[in-house]
């Protein structure tokens, strides 16, 4: 990560108004926190080696006051996809010996569980917040996801 790549991120966390940015590229983190008015500065932390993931048990997530925001589905032309609500990392099961929440051709509603996403060491629980059935798993177990980033497409009705 060079001066420009860290310009441009504060660039961007200033014209989408983001507080904190965390960036994993193999064992290099970098977080990036803005100050807003009358708060703290400013900062870049750069960890070489991350902290190992220690799996919890899972942190329900406390209810969105925008529901239509959070990780529910959002219609696309070829079906439905299950979002993520927040930067993270996406785990498919509770811990690493047990089975996934959901594979493809599992039924889910919308207070089925179909993964975790770990974001700042809390384990929260995404629920699918639609019906349907998983058609493609997009995301990869241990795989570092965005806001929004579509995790599951359900097959289209």
């Amino acid at each position: 990560m060079d001066l420009e790549q860290i310009k441009a991120l504060t660039s961007l966390m200033v014209d989408n108004d983001l507080t904190e940015i965390m960036l994993r590229d193999g064992e290099t983190r970098i977080v990036l926190r803005r100050r807003l008015p009358g708060g703290e500065p400013l900062a870049v932390t750069h960890h070489l080696p991350p902290m190992p993931v220690v799996a919890h048990s899972p942190v329900p997530v406390a209810p969105s006051a925008r529901p239509a925001e959070s990780a529910g589905a959002a219609t696309e032309a070829n079906g439905q996809t299950i979002k993520s609500p927040m930067v993270g990392t996406f785990y498919a099961s509770p811990d690493p010996d047990s089975s996934p929440f959901v594979t493809v051709g599992s039924r889910v509603e919308p207070d089925t569980v179909v993964c975790i996403v770990e974001a700042m060491k809390v384990f929260n629980e995404i629920k699918a917040e639609t019906s349907g059935v998983i058609e493609r798993v997009l995301a990869s177990n241990g795989q570092a996801v965005e806001f929004g980033q579509p995790l599951f497409q359900l097959a289209s009705r």
